[in-house]
């Protein structure tokens, strides 16, 4: 997963991390394209979205970006899921389309100026926009799976609101905002579903109850919070959803020396869980995401820590001495230097003769 949000990645940053998948056997580029910071999605459907929400006029991907970046990965053998994060996550969304944002109000209950949260879930103009926007993604994007997102849902901002409010009172969910969540996400799931589209959600989706379909995958990513993450693959594979996860795989997460093993003992089926539940884990995923990674260290940050994660969900479950790999991750990024890919070292002195990498 790439966050092409929070700092805009050109496409040969995006061309690059592609090359290094397809050596690496990583075959799903899941695309957080937009979020809070900036919308750099061109929508032909909504021009204002990009022409108000990303950074700059040529800090976007068009349509034939868009297109450029799907066939240098079906060349490769990957696969691209896009992500649209809503309700929450989508500040940037407001800049271009009026009334998208749910108002906030101070204690006093008047209008906080220029102050929005998520998605207003009540109005019907939220549907009609999200039904014409997410037709377009489906046009754009051909693979049958769309993320939802769904995570980080900020309910503040609804309850100050009294539109909102008012709207709970009338559908008795009392003063459960999970419960508006979930009226949300059951309508938009039914938008994506029309267009004959699956759909991958973050797991606080599951976590607040919402009315998920039993088709549904939970993206698992909570790192250190209670439930574990095996606790919550647990508990998503007992209700009889596929679980994808990437709560180890956080590779934006840095610290000084070797972290990569850490990647290479996590085993996303490694729960107390029945052998059908175990099964109903779907893989797992690498996650990069953009608050201090642009182009200019985003090779050399995921990779070649990234090589653990493929090896570890590509191996039977035997394979866990992370020692005996050791020699494999040193050829391995010899080799991607030798594409001329920035990659760090993986862990303390070493070098790279040229041929030892061939």
């Amino acid at each position: 997963m790439l966050d092409s949000s929070r700092h805009y990645l050109p496409l040969h940053a995006i061309y690059e991390t592609l090359d290094a998948m397809e050596m690496n056997k990583f075959n799903v580029f899941h695309w957080h394209i937009v979020d809070d910071q900036s919308f750099p999605f061109v929508s032909t459907t909504f021009p204002e979205l990009s022409k108000k929400g990303s950074y700059k006029s040529n800090f976007i991907y068009t349509p034939e970006d868009v297109r450029n970046v799907l066939r240098y990965a079906n060349d490769r053998g990957i696969r691209v899921i896009p992500e649209f994060d809503t309700p929450g996550h989508t500040q940037s969304w407001g800049k271009g389309q009026q009334n998208l944002l749910t108002q906030c109000y101070d204690a006093k209950g008047k209008p906080i100026p220029n102050s929005y949260g998520p998605i207003n879930p009540v109005l019907n103009t939220t549907y009609e926009f999200m039904q014409k926007l997410f037709y377009e993604i489906a046009e754009r994007f051909p693979d049958q799976y769309m993320h939802l997102g769904g995570d980080e849902v900020e309910f503040n901002c609804w309850k100050s609101n009294p539109i909102l409010r008012e709207f709970m009172k009338d559908h008795h969910f009392g003063d459960d905002y999970a419960k508006l969540e979930s009226y949300y996400i059951t309508k938009l799931i039914d938008i994506v579903q029309n267009l004959n589209r699956s759909y991958i959600v973050w797991q606080e989706v599951f976590d607040n109850q919402v009315d998920i379909r039993p088709e549904t995958v939970v993206h698992v990513w909570k790192r250190s919070t209670f439930p574990t993450w095996q606790m919550e693959m647990k508990n998503v594979t007992e209700a009889g959803y596929h679980a994808l996860l990437s709560s180890c795989w956080y590779l934006n997460y840095i610290s000084y020396g070797t972290d990569w093993y850490k990647y290479y003992e996590c085993d996303p089926q490694n729960f107390n869980g029945t052998i059908q539940e175990q099964n109903l884990v779907i893989g797992g995923e690498a996650c990069m995401w953009g608050e201090y990674v642009d182009a200019t260290n985003l090779i050399s940050r995921t990779w070649p820590r990234a090589c653990a994660v493929a090896e570890r969900l590509w191996s039977p479950k035997s394979f866990k001495d992370y020692k005996k790999a050791k020699s494999r991750f040193h050829g391995q990024r010899c080799r991607m230097q030798l594409l001329g890919l920035d990659v760090e070292p993986i862990e303390g002195p070493d070098f790279c003769f040229c041929d030892d990498a061939i």
